[in-house]
């Protein structure tokens, strides 16, 4: 994996994975795509339906000022690059099932 600065939460050096930004699913295949860490990546998708992100977070911008994203975001970035957290998906997403 490649080591970087990740887009959304600016802690380097970290391991990124490379988010669509428009899911796959959605028909985002060839589109945009933003480098991030492992726990910012994880966190976008506990977080939001691949629908959701389609619509309402398609760039690193809106994702950065998502209301329930902004919270974590400022946590993590006190976090050290290797820190690499427990992860729950959101209670809102868990009864979709």
């Amino acid at each position: 994996m490649e080591k970087g600065t990740c887009e959304l939460c600016r802690r380097e050096p970290v391991e990124l994975t490379v988010h669509h930004l428009i899911p796959k699913e959605e028909g985002g295949r060839f589109f945009e795509t933003a480098n991030l860490c492992i726990p910012c990546h994880k966190q976008i998708h506990f977080l939001y339906t691949n629908s959701e992100l389609a619509s309402l977070y398609d760039s690193i911008e809106k994702l950065r000022d998502a209301p329930e994203l902004k919270k974590f975001l400022k946590w993590l970035r006190k976090q050290p690059a290797s820190t690499l957290p427990r992860m729950k998906k959101s209670n809102r997403l868990k009864r979709r099932r």
